[in-house]
């Protein structure tokens, strides 16, 4: 079954979780009941470096409740291969088990609701939220996009920041969940930036980091978490040590702003060390980085 994603672009996108919804179940899903990708709120922390090698790394840490994941390869028809994390939760809470469906439905749902993922040409992508009253919703008549929705189309249809910058800028961006939030992005040409909406108005910084907080100047520069900015401070000085890192010294990094190093109830759900120059996605579960789990993005 095809998932359908340049069906659901052609027909306007989606301005809200709900219609993103609407179109599974019209499309796909008619014989399932109502999705809802509602959910609570997550913080995240992200590293953009490079090694010995040459190779651009992203490493990426999911910090929530405990909750169930998938990890989606995806090889679409007109778009680049690409793989993402979902954390399923955030559908199953409206009363859908996902586990009752078959295992391509699941996968076809999770497509439309990423909170990283990385493609072929190496392009990373993280959603981080941002502790903020205000939410995004664009509305200057361009078609509709939601942010998780806005990750699929960077991952299928952008294979650089700068193309990924050029397609958001043709949607209106509507906030999942209504939570304020920002993109880290990050391609192998050496960028790194951070997509913020602040007003509505998009506004990008380039950046090697990203956790919690506004990092555009202006008004709402700084505002998010105390903790954020303590891990923002970490990772930089981790940056300015070492200049270079291997995908050792990434997760290493990550393991040192994780959620148990903050005795919160929260965990770091998963973290991730991305080669960007390689396709390689090394995943570590709930802050056992004893283990790391491989895999592969299929290039073509």
């Amino acid at each position: 079954m095809l998932h359908r994603f340049d069906e659901f672009l052609s027909q306007g996108g989606a301005e809200s979780d709900t219609e993103v919804v609407g179109f599974l179940t019209r499309y796909m899903l008619s014989d399932t009941k109502a999705l809802s990708f509602e959910g609570m709120s997550f913080g995240c922390s992200t590293l953009s470096v490079k090694n010995e090698e040459g190779n651009f790394l992203f490493g990426r840490n999911f910090d929530w409740n405990t909750c169930e994941a998938m990890i989606v390869s995806v090889v679409p028809e007109s778009g680049y291969a690409s793989i993402s994390t979902v954390n399923t939760d955030f559908i199953s809470m409206s009363g859908l088990n996902m586990s009752d469906l078959p295992s391509s439905i699941q996968a076809i749902i999770c497509l439309y609701a990423p909170l990283d993922g990385m493609n072929e040409k190496g392009l990373a992508v993280s959603v981080n939220m941002i502790q903020d009253s205000a939410t995004i919703s664009q509305n200057t008549d361009k078609p509709d996009i939601t942010t998780t929705t806005a990750i699929r189309l960077l991952l299928d249809k952008a294979a650089n920041v700068e193309e990924a910058i050029d397609l958001l800028e043709q949607y209106d961006m509507h906030a999942s969940m209504g939570y304020m939030m920002h993109l880290a992005l990050a391609d192998t040409e050496g960028r790194s930036v951070v997509v913020e909406y602040v007003n509505h108005e998009m506004i990008v910084t380039d950046t090697p980091v990203v956790t919690n907080f506004y990092l555009a100047e202006g008004e709402k520069n700084g505002i998010g978490t105390a903790q954020s900015h303590e891990r923002y401070d970490i990772l930089m000085k981790a940056l300015s040590e070492k200049e270079m890192m291997n995908i050792e010294d990434v997760r290493d990094a990550l393991d040192s702003v994780s959620k148990d190093n903050f005795g919160e109830f929260e965990s770091t759900e998963w973290s991730i060390v991305w080669n960007q120059s390689t396709g390689e996605a090394i995943y570590y579960h709930r802050e056992n980085y004893e283990k790391p789990y491989i895999f592969q993005i299929e290039q073509r």
